[in-house]
């Protein structure tokens, strides 16, 4: 008899996953490698997608090549991450990749220590190696929930490249995907807040996410029927934190008005919204071309000809650049810069995040770093 449906569920996600991680992998060695180097990979490569899907039975672990791929899983010790941990250590053997985890410590909680140390126990006995658990310090900008996730990504980014890792995965489900969706429709900062989460991001795609099309209660349901032992970060439930209220007042009370299906609903707009922001995105790189001037900046005659979508994007563009936060510029920062090329009156300059400014001095928009 096979494994439950949930734990079926989770294990084809992963498995697709490692294997787009295997596939980008081989298409860059043909590239990077010399003719007969590529040839060695490739017939030194896993077993086929297929060929993975046999049924459960004692497992053997492939022997370790010195060129086998590392692939880290992101493990806070919640239903999701411990889920997605199992997974991975069940299908890394069966496709020859290496299974690692690392798990953050963020000092937001008293025996924080003691918790990750558990955690990093649990994940060894599941043969996972390398297992590591990295303290953190969280920081205030953008408020608790921001701060926390910088710093995780940043130890998440220090780790993959410290293990040389091929790819970082995170657990984030399709209702966490849904949360999104809701959260920056809440901030109003467009298409690409609605878009919500990638399956693949960060630098050269190295963060998965192979639950986006999976809803947390199958995730949690692996858990219970493999009596993986997880922790209910208190975090997770309390008012004070933005997603929590979504999570266990919003969305139900949409659920409520609206009826089922709202999570899914959501998750599709995302991916809509993606496709969109996307196609929008590269029509916005290529046309910035055509504003710049001899010097490299940005005309205020060539950004006014193009539609308002590109436009702000090749705007938002500029600004990253110059040095401004991504995650800290909002639609009304960028409708404060748009106000010097559609209405345009004498401004004084636009202070933005990051120290960046904006101004506006000879039919020439001027955007630097204070």
């Amino acid at each position: 008899m096979g494994p439950h449906p949930a734990v079926a569920a989770i294990r084809l996600a992963v498995r697709r996953v490692l294997h787009d991680v295997l596939t980008d992998l081989h298409r860059h060695a043909g590239h990077d490698r010399p003719a007969g180097t590529a040839r060695r990979a490739a017939h030194a490569a896993p077993a086929p997608l297929a060929g993975a899907a046999a049924a459960d039975g004692p497992r053997a672990a492939l022997p370790e090549r010195p060129d086998t791929p590392l692939v880290l899983v992101a493990c806070s010790g919640g239903a999701d991450s411990m889920a997605l941990a199992s997974a991975l250590a069940f299908e890394a053997r069966k496709l020859g990749v290496r299974a690692g985890a690392i798990t953050v410590d963020h000092n937001l909680q008293q025996g924080s220590a003691l918790r990750a140390a558990e955690v990093v126990t649990r994940l060894t006995a599941m043969d996972l190696d390398p297992v590591e658990a990295v303290a953190v310090h969280v920081g205030r900008e953008g408020g608790p929930e921001a701060a926390a996730r910088d710093a995780r990504y940043a130890a998440l980014d220090a780790a993959a490249e410290r293990h040389g890792a091929a790819a970082v995965l995170l657990g984030h489900t399709r209702d966490d995907q849904a949360e999104t969706v809701l959260l920056g429709l809440a901030r109003g900062s467009g298409i690409r807040s609605l878009s919500g989460m990638a399956d693949a991001s960060g630098p050269a795609g190295r963060y998965r996410r192979p639950f986006l099309r999976l809803d947390r209660q199958t995730v949690r349901k692996a858990c219970l029927v493999q009596s993986i032992p997880v922790w209910d970060d208190p975090h997770n439930t309390d008012p004070a934190y933005t997603r929590s209220r979504l999570r266990h007042e919003g969305l139900p009370a949409l659920e409520k008005a609206l009826g089922k299906g709202v999570v899914e609903a959501l998750a599709r707009t995302a991916q809509l919204s993606r496709d969109d922001a996307d196609a929008l995105d590269t029509w916005a790189a290529e046309a910035e071309q055509s504003v710049r001037d001899g010097d490299g900046g940005l005309t205020c005659a060539g950004l006014y000809a193009l539609p308002p979508a590109v436009r702000r994007r090749v705007l938002r563009r500029a600004l990253i650049e110059a040095g401004s936060p991504a995650g800290s510029l909002f639609a009304r920062h960028l409708e404060e810069v748009d106000r010097l090329i559609t209405g345009w009156r004498g401004q004084r300059a636009i202070n933005l995040p990051g120290r960046v400014e904006a101004t506006r001095q000879g039919g020439r928009l001027v955007i630097r770093q204070s």
